[in-house]
């Protein structure tokens, strides 16, 4: 049997059994064998878009004699797969701008799908702003750690199949007595994770601190008035940041 990394099994979690499935740069086809393996799908097609990674995977799935549930296919994202044919789309692995993109380029595509489970690298926020903007809604979020990296699962159903709203999910509110939570903050830093207020998110965006305090002292190295304003933005972020960090602990995992 496959065993999969913490971070791959997080997303594995979240195809509903009896799925007909399309994991989008399929990585040795790894995350579709393990879930055919445990007879959790009825479909899979792995989408490769290069033809090494795309031959890595048809080798993985002859190995595991998986060959009748699993088509892999060589494609540029959601072209491998045609209107209808799937209803469960992952997306892993890759920044946030990239899998925006690869949503928009097959948006055609998406009839019939009933879940997307994305997991970004970077940018997390372009891909909560396409969701929003495109009629999908996050019923769920996961952040871990694995191997001293920080992963974000983002998991997303169309508004007909959820009563939760985008309206209501990213509605600013109060943290603390002076912190107001604004629907662009949730998008950057995610509203389900922010009410969570797990340990992993402090970590997380205490390392983006550090980051911009970098990209602050070279600033500082400059006497262009661009770099002066660019030093009060980021000043700005980073106290907006430190902000939401203090209050998290006092935050309930609850939208009413």
């Amino acid at each position: 049997m496959l065993r999969l990394s913490k971070r791959l099994e997080c997303i594995a979690r979240q195809v509903p059994d009896g799925s007909r499935m399309a994991d989008i740069g399929s990585d040795h086809a790894l995350l579709p064998s393990w879930l055919a393996e445990r007879g959790s799908i009825t479909f899979a097609v792995a989408g490769e878009v290069n033809e090494g990674p795309r031959d890595a995977a048809l080798r993985q799935v002859k190995t595991a004699g998986l060959q009748k549930l699993i088509d892999v296919r060589l494609g540029d994202g959601l072209e491998v797969i045609e209107p209808g044919e799937v209803d469960v789309i992952t997306i892993a692995g890759m920044g946030g701008t990239l899998i925006a993109s690869i949503l928009e380029a097959g948006a055609a595509k998406l009839e019939g799908v009933r879940r997307l489970v994305l997991q970004p690298n970077v940018g997390e926020d372009n891909v909560r702003r396409w969701l929003v903007q495109h009629g999908w809604v996050l019923i769920q979020e996961q952040i871990l750690e694995e191997d001293g990296k920080i992963y974000e699962i983002l998991t997303a159903v169309p508004e007909s199949a959820t009563d939760i709203t985008n309206l209501k999910l990213y509605e600013p509110f109060q943290l603390g007595e002076n912190v107001k939570l604004s629907e662009n903050r949730l998008l950057l830093m995610g509203p389900y994770l922010v009410r969570e207020g797990s340990p992993v998110l402090v970590k997380k965006w205490e390392a983006e601190i550090k980051k911009l305090q970098m990209i602050e002292r070279q600033l500082g190295q400059s006497d262009n008035p661009a770099s002066r304003k660019k030093e009060r933005e980021l000043q700005e972020e980073m106290h907006a940041i430190r902000e939401v960090l203090a209050c998290l602990p006092k935050v309930k995992p609850s939208f009413s």
